[in-house]
This record gives structure tokens, sequence and C-alpha cells, in this order.
């Protein structure tokens, strides 16, 4: 088994035991599949190190509940970057388990914890695919039963977290409303 085979089965082993499920299956395994399977297709000649950083997204996310941290913005953004944090520290030991050298488990670490969004092409690039995964996945059931200015909110949050390239070809590949298009073409 290669470093990258073993990595990625132990992040799917960590993933395999979170308790909800969608369509049957753990909800984390099925988010990081969806994870390597938008990756695949967006970007076809990622690094090891982002292969394992889009796998290991969510990693165990389960375990810190949002509900542990205050409502409102600034506990949101406290809850989302100390998973971003744990997510980089659990990736690192799978990484250095599988024989990974310091290098590339730090890259993977910067992708996941998004240092350099906007400025390095692998952090963004992990940011353009998790983005589509939300767009081809997660907005509609979000948007099921919420207020359309709240939806415009989030594609718009969305959008400003894309490259233009990923804006561009998220316009060609998903049928939006016309709203939610022009959050696009930002």
């Amino acid at each position: 088994m290669t470093a990258l085979h073993a990595a990625i089965a132990a992040i799917d082993a960590a993933n395999a035991a979170d308790p909800t499920s969608e369509g049957g299956q753990p909800a984390a395994l099925v988010y990081g599949q969806r994870m390597t399977q938008e990756l695949t297709r967006l970007f076809p000649r990622a690094s090891e190190p982002l292969q394992i950083a889009a796998r290991g997204q969510h990693i165990e996310r389960w375990l810190l509940p949002r509900k542990d941290y205050p409502d409102g913005k600034e506990g949101y953004l406290g809850w989302r970057r100390e998973q971003a944090r744990r997510h980089a520290a659990r990736v690192a030991g799978i990484m250095a388990d599988a024989g990974y050298g310091a290098d590339d488990i730090a890259a993977a670490g910067r992708m996941l914890r998004k240092e350099g969004i906007k400025r390095d092409a692998e952090v963004q690039a992990l940011e353009d695919v998790i983005c589509f995964v939300f767009l081809r996945w997660y907005l509609e059931p979000f948007a099921a039963g919420r207020d359309p200015a709240e939806v415009l909110d989030i594609v718009q949050k969305t959008a400003r977290k894309m490259s233009a390239e990923g804006r561009a070809r998220a316009l060609s590949e998903f049928a939006l409303p016309d709203d939610l298009a022009a959050a696009l073409r930002i």
C-alpha cells in the first residue's frame, strides 16, 4: 500500500465513526469521498498533500459540535478556526504514520488551516473544491425552507472564497437561479 492509500484509508476509517448518517453511510465519510471526487475532476494532477487535505477536510468534525461555541459570527468563526486546527493536527498524525515527511505534512496543514487563500495555489484549489462540493451536494438541502435572502448571503460568501476560474466554472456547471448566479459573477 502506498503512503497516499494508507493516509486516505486512515482518514476514511476515522470518518466511518461519524454518528450522523447520509444515505445510510457516515456523513463525514460521504463528505470526504465527495471532496475527492470533486478534486479529481477539477484538479486531476493534484499533489498528494492536496489529495490528503481534501479527503481530510472534515475529519472527525462531529467531535467538536458547533453548539459548544457561542451563537453569532464570532462563535462561528472561533469554531471554524478550531476545527481547521484540529483537522490539520489529525491529518498530520495520519500522514506521519503513513511515512510522509515534514514538508508534505506542513503543506497539508496549511491547506486545512486555509493559510494563504487567494495567494497559495493549492490552498485556493482546496477552497474551490470545498465550494463545489457545497454547491453540488449541500446548497439545495441548505436552502430548503430558508429565507431566500439568507441563501443569497451564503452563496455570496461562497463566491468570495472562490477563485475567478472556480466561479466561472461553477457558472458553467450549475443551473442556479438568476440571483444566485449573479452572486458568482463578482
